[in-house]
């Protein structure tokens, strides 16, 4: 776009320079052919007839004159709303498409905003792999009828084999005449003219942009050309956005597993270990006829058992809410959080700002956290409601986790007889985000756990 402006820049002050000269021309023109004329009619030029005819040929060239100077300034005021028709067009195509983060909504959106921006009756957008055989075709103006008489996408041979390189464009005034044509799919729909420019992405994206046929039947021209080139530019930057928001995600998503597979390692083989002990233990007391003790010790692991029951729904729920990536961070916390409520009983209050948007990453760590949070509520707590409240503000996301339970002493916490992990995990991502993990409670009051942690809003 900034190159596009500097063409116009260049373009009008060409064109002002021109009018400039072409003033000082017709002022010399002028005084010449008036002074030719005087020499040549000095006498007749003092009779009425003669002074006249000489009123008669100034108001001819200053007409003249004025009639040429307007024509160019039309021509200009033309050329200016045409192009700055260009750039509105450009912008909101830009804005339509750079809106977008899914890959395949992003390159079908590319394919119709071209096709709109040029006027065509037909777009088609075309991924190569590393090899030049296409992998994505996407079309745009084709009905679903037309589509599926088609058939299978080509094949990349021929024409469609052509992968352009940076700066080029594919220009067919008649393609029936075109021996390159082979390759095309079966029943096409009629066409004629092509344009084509090449995306030429920094990602693994590499692809070539056609139209066929404007509408109004006129052919394309260089400003139409020039026009699809600046687009392909503003397609590229979309295409490489939501690419690194898919890698995103997926390291996103590849950090969490990792996570979660030592979370649950060190989880399992603390609870393990606490079992085997009291079956040790239960098997001791039996031998020595310790019945009591015995019926103690299984007390203690149905306990146990009911405990990592809980543990399993609840991280089986949290799997699934963290499995729909369709759905919005608020959409995703809000379902999670009921289910959880309809899971214990306990009444939980969310509070969420309706146009909050967090990073990948820090929405899996926020969601994490409140799956934290809410599995102490429901193991310690014996609360009857907690409320969650997520805010933002100065580049900053605050998560509140409170209960009426209650509470506890932190000072004076010391080894309960079964492991509890919450706290450490959540601080711990709270920590690995740059961020604080605040902790609030005493006996009797409940407890209130804040997150404060940084982000970059997107």
């Amino acid at each position: 776009m900034e190159s596009s402006s500097i063409g116009q820049e260049c373009v009008f002050g060409v064109t002002l320079k021109r009018v400039k000269w072409y003033a000082l021309a017709g002022m010399v023109v002028f005084v010449v052919i008036l002074e030719v004329t005087r020499h040549l009619l000095y006498p007749y030029m003092l009779s009425l007839p003669g002074r006249l005819l000489t009123d008669g040929m100034l108001v001819v060239v200053a007409l003249f004159f004025f009639g040429a100077s307007f024509q160019i300034i039309d021509t200009m005021q033309q050329q200016l709303e045409r192009q700055n028709r260009e750039l509105i067009a450009l912008r909101e195509a830009g804005l339509d498409i750079a809106a977008e983060l899914a890959i395949d909504t992003v390159l079908q959106k590319v394919v119709d905003q071209a096709r709109n921006l040029l006027a065509s009756r037909y777009g088609a957008l075309a991924v190569y792999d590393e090899g030049g055989a296409i992998e994505t075709f996407a079309t745009s103006g084709i009905s679903p009828e037309v589509r599926h008489q088609i058939g299978s996408p080509p094949r990349g041979r021929g024409l469609l084999a052509v992968v352009l390189e940076e700066g080029q464009h594919l220009r067919l005034q008649d393609l029936g005449r075109d021996p390159r044509i082979v390759g095309c799919p079966a029943n096409p729909p009629p066409m004629r003219s092509l344009r084509a420019v090449p995306i030429v992405c920094k990602g693994p994206f590499r692809g070539n942009l056609y139209l066929a046929d404007k509408v109004d039947g006129a052919a394309f021209d260089e400003a139409d050309e020039e026009t699809l080139g600046r687009f392909a530019i503003q397609a590229a930057i979309a295409i490489d956005n939501a690419y690194l928001h898919d890698k995103v995600a997926e390291l996103a998503a590849a950090e969490e597993r990792l996570s979660l597979a030592h979370e649950m390692h060190d989880g399992l083989a603390q609870l393990l270990a606490y079992v085997n002990t009291k079956a040790q233990a239960v098997q001791e007391y039996l031998r020595s006829g310790r019945t009591t003790e015995a019926s103690t010790q299984l007390n203690q692991l149905a306990a146990a058992a009911r405990e990592v029951y809980g543990d399993v729904r609840e991280g089986i729920l949290g799997l699934r809410a963290s499995a729909a990536p369709s759905s919005s961070f608020t959409a995703t916390i809000g379902s999670y959080v009921r289910q959880w409520t309809a899971q214990t009983g306990i009444d939980t209050e969310l509070e969420l700002p309706e146009d909050l948007r967090v990073p990948p990453r820090l929405e899996l760590q926020l969601l994490r956290i409140v799956q934290e949070g809410l599995a102490n509520i429901r193991k310690h707590a014996r609360a009857k409601w907690a409320h969650i409240r997520l805010t933002s503000e100065n580049g900053r996301v605050r998560l509140e986790i409170a209960d009426d339970g209650l509470g506890f002493n932190p000072e004076a916490m010391g080894r309960s007889e079964f492991p509890r992990f919450g706290l450490t995990t959540m601080r711990e991502r709270a920590e690995s985000l740059g961020g604080t993990l605040k902790l609030e409670t005493a006996p009797g009051q409940g407890t209130r756990v804040v997150a404060d942690i940084p982000f970059v809003r997107s």
